[in-house]
């Protein structure tokens, strides 16, 4: 890995250029060879790709020009980020693949209809890994919605992403994730949710943790990183 500093002609570079992969962390901007990983082939890979599928054949085939309409109403309406940090509009079917994705995930049915509330949903980020238990390989998740207000949309569901297990001296962490599951929950109500753990985890390592809101109309919110958890003994 070698740190890079732009001139005047660049001034932040973010992705893959032929070998090269351009990066920024808390030292500053950096280049790596760009490495193919292997892929396993695994069932949840499987499932993501069927589901990508699935969901752009459906957008295609089954949403009318009105409803497809909505949806580029919706994402004209709604700010993201890129990986500069900049401001972006993402596309009505970009939208409609981020928001009906995480559905598939839940066994819920799609959402046809864009959402009527122009916004992502509130990320949540009193919510954290309250405790673990070895034994049993699973995490504690504690969240107070008593700040998310009364809205039409009262049904919402807390998901959850697990990072590899990593040494207690590690400070950051970018992945692997994978989903653990979701917690269904109703705005006003303190929660607590027990999950099985997705990766192994040991006492002395320390382990990160995602989270991302929907809401019943389907409204997303981004991904947010919880604080890590250091596992004690049970």
């Amino acid at each position: 890995m070698a740190l890079v500093k732009y001139g005047g002609g660049i001034v932040q570079m973010s992705g893959s250029i032929a070998g090269s992969v351009f990066a920024r962390n808390k030292s500053g901007n950096y280049v790596r060879p760009r490495t193919k990983p292997v892929n396993p082939n695994s069932f949840r890979q499987e499932f993501i790709r069927t589901a990508l599928s699935h969901l752009a054949e459906h957008w295609h085939k089954e949403l009318d020009a009105t409803e497809r309409g909505l949806w580029e109403t919706y994402a004209a309406a709604v700010a993201m980020k890129n990986k500069l940090g900049e401001t972006i509009h993402l596309s009505g079917f970009n939208h409609f693949i981020r928001t009906n994705s995480p559905q598939l995930m839940l066994a819920e049915d799609i959402k046809e209809a864009a959402p009527t509330t122009l916004s992502l949903m509130e990320k949540d980020e009193t919510t954290i890994c309250s405790e673990e238990n070895i034994a049993g390989q699973t995490f504690t998740f504690t969240f107070d919605n008593t700040g998310w207000g009364v809205t039409p949309d009262l049904k919402y569901w807390m998901c959850f992403y697990q990072g590899q297990p990593q040494l207690a001296s590690r400070q950051t962490f970018h992945g692997p994730w994978r989903f653990m599951s979701a917690a269904g929950t109703v705005a006003g109500d303190a929660g607590t949710q027990q999950l099985p753990a997705e990766f192994s985890f040991a006492e002395g390592q320390k382990v990160w943790f995602q989270a991302r809101m929907i809401s019943f109309s389907g409204r997303t919110s981004e991904i947010w990183t919880l604080p890590p958890k250091t596992i004690e003994a049970d």
